[in-house]
């Protein structure tokens, strides 16, 4: 008896043991997958739409990594699309820093090659654990007849500008790719062929350009610089035209212009200048520009600005000497959250809760080295904001507007509330006093007979719709119905702006821009709503772009263009300046620079 307890005993505890073993016996998902050799793709949301990647794992080894389709905007995107593939096959590992400007992109990216390298039976996190390291090299010194600070639109304009005036120039650029804002700017540039055939169709002239631009500010600006923009700014057309840029026929009304005298490039938003800028710096020798190298200070001995001292990528300090001048064209400030804080005196909030049109790298830094070698700032309260913001990401992608003539907007009830052909503060400032300050764009098939054309930011109609980040209605009830708003407020709306157009009444907003009536299906809208666009206020300048300090004089050596400098647009930009504003004082500045002419005194 008790030998069969003693077996009863020792069977129940052997089953026990099974049971137990059986329980603890690992499941399947927690074995590690082993890396199999294939092709494996993944898709994810980019910046502009789907983004779809394809990775080739051979002999357990990541072999190639490429992004395969993608709607990602031109040149803004392509180092991120080029580069980070690159260097996760370098590391084979995933811990790769995105791109400074093109963070969405990046971002997206890495987050496709870690789905398909899962897929593939990758340890992602372990793949993240990988990371890219940059060996630091050596300290140098570089001398040349100009050293420019910044490779936007204004920097690249007075580095071609210095060189065909003899002069070596070297720019550096704190972010791994040129371009600024102008390269994300829809490429718009107000300019008049005073007594042109196309100025008289218009009634425009340069004098018409300056009083709009002037009172536009709200007397703000400086009437000589004002002066000197309009007046050089068609030259500045031309210089570009002889340097191979091609823009389309005719001119029209960009949002804030007031009037229609922009000039559209050819090339697809602002990649225009860049490509035009590329290939001269490209075709000739003693023009450099270095990306990644981030300017800290700059370099003054008796009393004269003669470089600049930055850091390069690795964290090497590189130093620039100046035979001759140094310019400033970093932009503005636009994208530093307590700038725009410390500054604003005009807008109830300016905080992380307003995005921006501007790239990453639009943080002043420009500004605060000037203002460290006594420079005078002017203007800083002038902070532009845009009614026509992306909802997500507050850039000027999706915007589906062509042209001020050809569309209006209504709030989320159906209705309109402002001229949409006012100055970007009152249109703004209006949009602010609406439900969640929110927008929609409404036009119809005149601008998008296909819904294949492109908007001003490359991007078809059709391809937004496709995204959600646009509407389609055969009718106006049903892109009411589309977008959720009352259908006889907005039938009423487009009637009420139609019988305007026509001449029946008088605009009840007292609108004058028209073209065509909203009256051709199928018709389209958008969501847009209030975002930082442009820092009117920065660096005082004289009106040969030197730099004035705060007692007046001018700072031997220094001069600066762009977006960084202030004094120009006064309280309010007109659309559409900006550009010509980078264009004329970039070349001023480079040709100044290349001789350091000093040619004139502060006022």
């Amino acid at each position: 008896m008790r030998l069969k307890r003693i077996l009863t005993f020792l069977i129940v505890t052997f089953l026990s043991i099974s049971l137990v073993a059986c329980n603890n016996k690992p499941k399947e998902t927690d074995v590690p997958k082993k890396v199999t050799d294939g092709t494996y793709t993944a898709t994810v949301d980019g910046h502009n739409g789907p983004l779809k990647l394809e990775a080739v794992v051979e002999g357990e080894k990541i072999k190639t990594i490429q992004v395969v389709e993608h709607q990602e905007t031109p040149n803004i995107s392509d180092l991120a699309i080029s580069s980070i593939p690159e260097r996760i096959v370098a590391i084979q590992g995933l811990g790769v820093d995105a791109i400074s400007g093109a963070t969405v992109t990046s971002n997206a990216i890495l987050a496709a090659a870690a789905e398909a390298l899962k897929e593939a039976g990758y340890d992602v996190e372990a793949l993240k654990q990988v990371k890219d390291t940059v060996k630091k090299e050596e300290d140098i010194t570089l001398t040349a007849d100009v050293i420019i600070i910044g490779a936007g639109g204004a920097g690249l304009a007075a580095a071609v500008s210095a060189h065909q005036e003899g002069a070596s120039v070297i720019v550096i650029e704190k972010m791994p790719k040129v371009g600024g804002n102008t390269i994300m700017s829809g490429g718009a540039l107000n300019a008049v062929d005073d007594g042109s055939e196309t100025a008289k169709a218009n009634k425009d002239s340069t004098e018409l350009h300056f009083q709009q631009t002037y009172k536009g500010g709200d007397k703000k600006g400086d009437p000589e610089l004002i002066r000197t923009y309009v007046e050089n700014v068609w030259d500045g057309v031309e210089w570009l035209q002889s340097l191979g840029m091609k823009f389309e026929p005719g001119t029209f009304t960009v949002l804030g212009g007031l009037w229609p005298r922009a000039h559209k490039p050819s090339d697809p938003v602002g990649t225009g200048f860049f490509n035009t800028y590329q290939k001269y710096i490209d075709s000739n020798e003693n023009i450099e520009v270095l990306l990644e190298t981030k300017a800290e200070q700059l370099i003054v001995k008796d009393n004269r600005v003669t470089g600049v001292v930055a850091t390069g990528k690795s964290g090497n300090k590189v130093t620039l000497n100046a035979n001759n001048a140094v310019i400033i064209a970093t932009g503005g400030f636009g994208a530093n959250v307590q700038m725009r804080q410390e500054y604003n005196t005009i807008w109830k909030d300016l905080g992380e809760n307003i995005k921006s049109t501007n790239h990453p790298g639009a943080t002043g830094d420009g500004i605060l080295m000037a203002k460290e070698v006594n420079a005078e700032l002017v203007g800083m309260e002038y902070i532009q904001l845009l009614p026509m913001g992306d909802p997500k990401t507050g850039s000027l992608s999706g915007n589906i507007e062509k042209a001020v003539e050809n569309r209006i907007f209504v709030n989320k009830e159906g209705n309109r509330f402002v001229d949409e052909g006012a100055r970007r503060d009152v249109m703004t400032a209006a949009l602010m006093e609406q439900t969640d300050s929110m927008l929609w764009v409404i036009l119809d098939s005149h601008d998008y007979p296909t819904g294949d054309e492109v908007n001003n930011f490359n991007e078809s109609v059709n391809t937004l719709i496709k995204e959600g980040r646009a509407f389609k209605g055969e009718t106006l009830e049903e892109l009411a119905a589309q977008i959720k708003v009352d259908p006889n407020n907005l039938v009423k709306a487009i009637e009420e702006y139609n019988k305007a157009v026509s001449g029946e009444i008088k605009d009840p907003f007292g609108r004058t821009l028209f073209k065509d009536p909203i009256n051709q299906g199928p018709f389209y809208a958008a969501p847009r709503i209030p975002t930082v666009h442009h820092t009117m206020g920065g660096i005082k300048i004289n009106k040969e772009a030197q730099v004035i300090d705060v007692n007046g004089n001018v700072i031997k050596g220094l001069y600066a263009a762009g977006e960084v400098t202030g004094g120009i647009h006064g309280a309010n930009r007109l659309g559409g300046n900006a550009l010509g504003d980078i264009l004329v004082f970039g070349r001023i500045a480079g040709k100044n620079a290349a001789s350091d002419k000093n040619v004139s005194e502060a006022k």
